[in-house]
């Protein structure tokens, strides 16, 4: 993956509200300047997060690098200000009092152990996101939320578990399968304030 800048990482925030503030005000889908399409060309899997306050008011995202991030970043910034199922969409009004965050991911790669038992050492909370893919269906969290929640490797496993409309305890199933990814993750630390660089 492409090493990201301080710069790159302000860059791809301030693009993420440009897009949803041009969408809800237009209701067209912005051009990417060229400088956009030239540096961020390369796949990757990218997540825009939306919060009001202290409050969760959307996250969309796509997990697999099958498209370039300029594109998924355009298209994972509108819908989730517009399509995430937990939340009625957001106004343009809104905007003023919503931070935006983006988390670029790493390609999540499978966790091979011999017995269901050892996932927990395999992964890190602070550094690690997790996909779970069961019967159920699949569920993702990224790095940042065990941080948040202060949760350890188990209880995270767990709460992926849930995320997939699973049994908590589905990670010990032989059958499902685990995978984890990295996230580069900056935010906005106020509504259209200063961004940074998230350390986990």
């Amino acid at each position: 993956m492409n090493p990201i800048s301080d710069h790159d990482g302000e860059t791809l925030v301030r693009t993420a509200r440009e897009s949803v503030t041009k969408y809800l005000k237009t209701g067209q889908k912005m051009t990417p300047p060229d400088e956009i399409r030239s540096r961020f060309s390369f796949n990757s899997g990218v997540f825009v997060t939306l919060n009001k306050g202290e409050d969760l008011r959307g996250c969309i995202g796509f997990p697999t690098p099958d498209r370039t991030l300029y594109q998924s970043l355009l298209d994972a910034s509108i819908a989730s200000a517009t399509e995430d199922p937990r939340f009625p969409p957001v106004s343009y009004d809104e905007l003023s009092e919503i931070s935006f965050e983006v988390t670029v991911l790493t390609p999540p790669e499978v966790i091979k152990v011999q017995n269901p038992s050892e996932y927990p050492s395999t992964i890190k909370v602070g550094r690690d996101g997790l996909v779970v893919r069961c019967e159920f269906g699949s569920g993702l969290l990224l790095p940042q939320v065990p941080v948040e929640y202060g949760w350890n490797e188990e209880e995270f496993l767990s709460h992926t578990c849930q995320k997939a409309g699973a049994p908590r305890d589905c990670w010990k199933q032989k059958n499902t399968v685990i995978l984890r990814f990295e996230g580069i993750v900056f935010k906005e630390t106020a509504p259209s304030g200063s961004i940074v660089r998230v350390n986990l």
